[in-house]
């Protein structure tokens, strides 16, 4: 198992989170995600690395940044 962390910028609230979880989901491999609004802070525990292109993907679909 891998966990990784991003920074996500623009969420506000519960549908944020929502939101970003659903998306982030939908990559191969994720078995776990933990996110917060409050801190912008996107923890993926996955089967193995994840591709950085795809999480940001995953992430800009739900409506937010990922940081650099």
């Amino acid at each position: 198992m891998t966990t990784s962390e991003y920074q996500v910028t623009g969420m506000s609230c519960a549908h944020c989170e929502r939101a970003v979880r659903e998306e982030v989901g939908r990559i191969p491999g994720v078995q776990h995600i933990d996110v917060s609004a409050k801190t912008g802070r996107l923890v993926v525990d996955s089967d193995a690395p994840l591709d950085r292109a795809a999480v940001r993907a995953a992430v800009d679909e739900a409506g937010y940044e990922l940081a650099d």
